[in-house]
């Protein structure tokens, strides 16, 4: 039999989360015989930083960059990127597109090449109403010209609009293990678009999902049809579709590596 191509996954969390929450899927992935980079960003999981040392959406990138900056030139990874973690991805695109075999957003944020990089995260937040985000605490941090907000998932709006569909556990997990973040909506709104010579020239998957209470389904399609994609699948989850359907997920990945 021929033997399988062994693959990289780089996989990149999103808002409050670390690599912890990639734990139920990195597993299913190397059992299957892949390469799998799991890492926290700047001031995320147990990564050092604070957010308060954090200026820029770069700042907050920096580790990626680092993974990216590690990948040997005649290396392709496929780049994971959940929720928060799409504008990440998009960083690294722009930035190392020669090094991605394909970009996979699951229920993730994805810049077009037209619009500001801010325009995104911009329109999921108009379109929540702050009611929606229950105890999840924003506040003011940084320097006032900066103009920054941190946002930290309180453990309702954790347990009944990301975890709906998880197991128990992994609530009281993300409970003690989440840290506030931010969008740095005012630096991405200061930045040019992602150009379509390289953000645009990396294959594209999206995986939606679509028991998500949180990037609702109808956000989620409005991206697609927003930037345009690949590759569509559909995953019955909640927002968390590592922890609360891992297994699909994993064979979804799989598909698309090929």
């Amino acid at each position: 039999m021929e033997e399988k191509q062994q693959r990289h996954f780089v996989l990149v969390h999103g808002a409050c989360h670390g690599a912890w929450c990639w734990y139920k899927l990195q597993p299913l992935l190397e059992a299957a015989g892949h390469r799998v980079t799991a890492f926290d960003l700047s001031a995320s999981g147990i990564n050092p930083k604070r957010l308060d040392e954090l200026r820029t959406f770069p700042d907050y990138t920096l580790p990626l960059f680092k993974v990216m900056e590690s990948i040997p030139p005649d290396e392709k990874v496929i780049l994971v990127g959940h929720s928060l973690g799409g504008i990440n991805l998009a960083f690294a695109m722009e930035k190392y597109p020669e090094k991605i075999l394909v970009a996979i957003f699951i229920a993730a944020f994805m810049p077009d090449t037209v619009h500001r990089r801010s325009y995104v995260p911009e329109e999921f937040l108009a379109r929540t109403p702050m009611e929606n985000f229950l105890d999840t605490q924003f506040a003011s941090f940084g320097r006032p010209e900066d103009n920054l907000t941190s946002i930290l998932l309180g453990p309702q709006y954790l347990k009944t609009k990301l975890y709906q569909l998880s197991p128990p556990e992994d609530v009281a997990l993300a409970n003690s293990l989440v840290r506030p973040t931010s969008f740095f909506v005012q630096d991405l709104s200061n930045r040019s678009p992602f150009s379509n010579e390289t953000f645009g020239s990396v294959k594209r998957a999206f995986i939606i999902t679509t028991k998500d209470l949180t990037v609702t389904q109808e956000f989620q399609r409005w991206e697609i049809n927003n930037t345009g994609v690949a590759i569509v699948k559909e995953i019955d989850s909640d927002h968390m579709a590592m922890i609360s359907n891992p297994t699909t997920l994993c064979q979804y990945l799989l598909e698309i590596a090929k």
